[in-house]
């Protein structure tokens, strides 16, 4: 150990024990960097056309693949579908998982709250893809659900491929998330604060309403937040669930840079994807402050 502590002090002296906070954010500004590069070279490709007779993009600049991105009905329809299952599914999975995270937290019973916990972190295990698959076998037209209908004599019913069945897979893979996103808040809100509420009067209801809920805003727009970035660029549900008729955006990315070779309407989608989330994002801090994301600096 001494032989290590005198090659770090030769390698790294005391003099340079500022830069410390400085060399742990390194790799982020790494990632950053390499980020902001691959944007640039999207930005750079999304404004080169085509060749369809090489197939090869050109070297002029045009701003073609963004009137087409916005003007052709197909991509329109895409994306205003895509926003608004990332509308749909947020609002009703902070609505899920804001009495699983509340009961997780406020339950008295240890062994309950051991259960909720499994119950959440499992999901994590199998991966979005494997969940996907498993909901064909239970929502089939030979799956489990059907099997059931048919025994009380009810016709099979189309269960997939079609736009509930993605909303459900959407929002069965976020509840976790938006859990884990709540359960901090929820904890750091005093109990006592709910019992001052009961004591002069207020009902569970009232009390819930009026202390509970205001407290945990910064937990409801974190879990939003996540929630809305991962339906909106979300891929697998959409193309397992949806069988290519309820395609949303990344979906439509894949398929012009691996299917059409379209890389520059690949790329130009990718940008108004990254633009049309970061809006949402913008709009939501604007609306109801940073929530979680603060990281507890108070206004």
């Amino acid at each position: 150990m001494d032989a290590l502590e005198a090659a770090a002090a030769v390698v790294w002296p005391a003099r340079f024990a500022a830069a410390v906070p400085y060399l742990m954010l390194a790799p982020a500004v790494l990632l950053v960097g390499l980020l902001v590069i691959g944007l640039a070279y999207i930005g750079d490709t999304s404004l080169r056309t085509l060749d369809t007779s090489t197939f090869l993009l050109s070297d002029d600049y045009t701003l073609a693949n963004y009137r087409r991105a916005l003007s052709e009905s197909l991509f329109r329809t895409v994306a205003a579908r895509s926003l608004q299952a990332s509308l749909i599914v947020t609002a009703v999975t902070l609505l899920l998982a804001f009495p699983y995270a509340y009961l997780m937290v406020r339950t008295p019973s240890a062994a309950l709250r051991k259960l909720l916990l499994i119950a959440l972190f499992l999901p994590f295990f199998i991966g979005q893809v494997v969940r996907a698959y498993g909901w064909l076998i239970i929502l089939g037209n030979q799956g489990m659900v059907n099997d059931a209908l048919s025994l009380v004599g009810v016709a099979p019913l189309r269960l997939l491929y079609n736009y509930p069945s993605v909303l459900f897979g959407l929002i069965q893979y976020m509840l976790p998330f938006a859990v884990l996103m709540l359960a901090p808040a929820l904890t750091a809100i005093p109990e006592e604060l709910e019992a001052a509420a009961h004591s002069l009067g207020a009902n569970w209801l009232r009390a819930f309403w009026h202390v509970v809920l205001p407290l945990a805003r910064p937990g409801l727009v974190g879990a939003g937040l996540v929630v809305l970035t991962l339906t909106l660029t979300d891929f697998a549900m959409p193309a397992i669930l949806g069988g290519g008729s309820q395609d949303f955006i990344a979906n439509a990315i894949y398929d012009q840079f691996f299917r059409t070779s379209d890389q520059g309407l690949g790329a130009t989608l990718a940008l108004l994807l990254v633009a049309a989330g970061s809006l949402l994002v913008g709009l939501v801090l604007y609306l109801f402050g940073a929530g979680t994301l603060a990281m507890g600096r108070r206004r």
